[in-house]
């Protein structure tokens, strides 16, 4: 399977201050598909970038309570319909002897639907990636425009990015 990737212009930032406020200029200029890549977190980089809240919570938590429900169901079958076995006087069904299976069911399939999500929304696994700098996984910073973002014009970007204090500007796919 062929990874579909985009052509457009790159700008590469060695400081973080540097990055975050290019990134703000970006979008104040109208750009709405554009990346920033960072190794590593930046604060501020979601606001700057006009990134929306995931929806990765709202599957963990209705995965969640998949989970509650299925323990509560697979307790209450094995227990009292299916294996009804009198121990001791006590009752068939006693919720407080099942909480760990429903608290664990609820937590495996919150945190594997958490996880298959996450790979689902970032396009994981993508086989060959283009690079476009290999420091940008430790030291450096970029700015990623494709080609079918609103008002692309490669001069103008180039400008831009340079103006913003950009190292190198590339023309390259994402």
């Amino acid at each position: 399977m062929a990874a579909k990737y985009t052509k457009g212009i790159a700008g590469i930032w060695l400081e973080e201050a540097q990055i975050l406020k290019a990134t703000r200029k970006v979008r104040e200029s109208g750009f709405t598909k554009f990346e920033a890549i960072s190794a590593y977190p930046i604060h501020g980089m979601e606001e700057a970038a006009g990134i929306k809240r995931s929806w990765i919570p709202y599957v963990a938590f209705t995965m969640g309570l998949a989970g509650l429900a299925g323990g509560l169901a697979l307790t209450y079958w094995t227990s009292a319909v299916n294996w009804a076995v009198n121990v001791g006087g006590k009752p068939f069904f006693s919720l407080p002897a099942f909480v760990p299976i429903m608290f664990e069911l609820t937590i495996l399939l919150s945190a594997l639907s958490s996880v298959g999500a996450l790979f689902y929304a970032c396009g994981i696994p993508r086989m060959d990636p283009p690079v476009i700098d290999p420091d940008l996984s430790c030291h450096k910073f970029a700015i990623f425009i494709p080609h079918n973002d609103n008002g692309y014009d490669e001069a103008k970007i180039e400008s831009m990015f340079k103006e913003l204090g950009a190292t190198e500007v590339k023309k390259t796919e994402y």
